[in-house]
């Protein structure tokens, strides 16, 4: 299932306006695994403050769909086919600086968390802990 996308612009957004839901953060879905792909459209579809601008299974999809649609957050697996979401991160930062990152993994291990966070991501939440922690670290990250 896709969230259709809107036109495409960039919103320039000052945070406590999303906070207080004069304006909606722009989204991209990075993973491989479609039924958890669906889970966190329909979660994040819920709030009139976010919005799904797309969706990438792979890394190299990532980085096409980040330059094409510049999203104001990435929402990146870690495990991902053709490149792996740390080296999609890289990319990403390099050709988006304006978009922000958190990881979504299923990696709990502090030395890929603390590699993730060095590149610059806003976040990095646990993929058994996204239903309590994802919208918190959304929160923090805008």
């Amino acid at each position: 299932m896709f969230c259709p996308p809107p036109p495409v612009h960039q919103v320039q957004f000052d945070a406590r306006k999303v906070r207080a839901g004069v304006l909606s953060v722009r989204i991209l879905i990075v993973e491989d695994f479609p039924p958890l792909r669906q889970f966190i459209c329909s979660m994040l579809g819920e709030r009139n403050d976010l919005q799904i601008i797309g969706e990438a299974a792979d890394g190299v999809e990532a980085v096409q769909k980040a330059v094409e649609l510049k999203p104001d957050l990435i929402l990146m697996d870690i495990g991902l086919p053709s490149l792996n979401g740390l080296e999609a991160a890289r990319r990403i930062l390099e050709l988006v600086p304006e978009s922000k990152i958190i990881f979504l993994s299923q990696e709990s291990s502090s030395e890929v968390m603390q590699e993730a966070l060095s590149l610059g991501a806003r976040g990095y939440v646990v993929k058994i802990k996204a239903t309590s922690e994802l919208m918190s670290a959304i929160v923090a990250a805008i």
